[in-house]
């Protein structure tokens, strides 16, 4: 058993010693009002994330069991919010309809193809039809629930936006920038045994009898921005290599450089633009500034709504 899993069992309390059994107990960890909440459901929240946390860390098992036990704690806090929402649906006396179960169960179908597939596929993760069908209703319950309330466009007043920005200046500095084309040729020799250094040569020639950048780029450049001419945009000196930013920012607006050779090939760039150091304006982050409040503002309102159910209700852990 790999020391992912290994650590797993112990955080929610499972002795290694019971390796022979299946991976974790189904014991009670938790229980909201009349509904419990087991390891099982914990390990089943938890599984799909440990591949990615042992590739991630597994060089640092101290760094692993950190993010593992928080990754469990917060599972666990999703777990119980549902059934906190789950009851309050139940007990408010409120009902979703069938129909609009159907319409969610076609959907699902349509996208495996047909049903038999769909049922195939819940067989090979240990579901049948009919559990598979409540934990659609259990979802679209919880979903709609949270809808009706925690509003999912939040209205975020200008001035709320101005003092954010106010308050938060330094996270708006920009470095230096330029604007920037650029034409990347690999270090390697074609068919007719040219260098890239000789071909960029070629090109610098050709640019400097009046040939466009971008026509030339989009024909001999080896990069992701060759169909867009070259145009890497305003980019900041952090954003290049640093033998290339010492180029690109020598360069004055409207500038071309000459062959830049490096050890993985040659360089050619044309500087169109340059912006000192310097804040955003209100006006470029507006969107940025709204977009953070509104996200903030849906996480504000839906801890105060599960406050509010967890005032009412019956929580224990054991």
């Amino acid at each position: 058993m790999n020391f992912a899993r290994l650590f797993l069992l112990v955080i929610i309390g499972v002795s290694p010693a019971a390796l022979g059994e299946p991976l974790l107990s189904n014991g009670v960890i938790a229980r909201v009002n009349e509904a419990i909440i087991t390891k099982k459901d914990l390990n089943n929240r938890v599984a799909p994330d440990i591949d990615f946390l042992q590739r991630q860390y597994s060089s640092d098992v101290s760094v692993f069991n950190q993010k593992l036990q928080a990754l469990g704690e917060r599972h666990l806090k999703e777990l119980v919010e549902e059934q906190l929402i789950l009851h309050e649906f139940t007990t408010a006396g409120f009902v979703l309809p069938e129909s609009y179960i159907e319409d969610l169960v076609s959907k699902d179908i349509k996208t495996y193809g047909d049903r038999l597939t769909l049922t195939k596929t819940l067989q090979a993760q240990g579901l049948n039809f009919e559990r598979y069908r409540e934990r659609v209703r259990k979802n679209a319950v919880i979903r709609e629930m949270r809808r009706q309330n925690v509003p999912q466009d939040p209205l975020i007043s200008p001035h709320k936006i101005e003092l954010h920005y106010l308050g938060n200046r330094d996270k708006f500095k920009v470095e230096d920038q330029v604007k920037m084309r650029m034409i990347v040729i690999p270090n390697r020799f074609d068919a007719q045994g040219v260098s890239s250094k000789t071909m960029a040569g070629e090109i610098v020639a050709k640019l400097k009898e009046g040939v466009p950048f971008a026509e030339l780029a989009r024909i001999y450049s080896q990069s992701s921005q060759s169909s867009e001419g070259g145009d890497w945009g305003w980019v900041e000196r952090s954003v290049l290599r640093s033998d290339l930013a010492e180029q690109a920012f020598a360069l004055k607006p409207g500038e071309l450089s000459d062959v830049i050779s490096a050890s993985d090939g040659s360089y050619i760039m044309l500087v169109e633009g340059f912006r000192a150091a310097h804040i955003k304006s209100l006006t470029e982050v507006r969107e940025e500034i709204e977009t953070t409040l509104k996200d903030e503002e849906r996480d504000r309102l839906h801890e105060k709504w599960i406050k509010k159910l967890e005032e009412k209700s019956l929580i224990r852990y054991y």
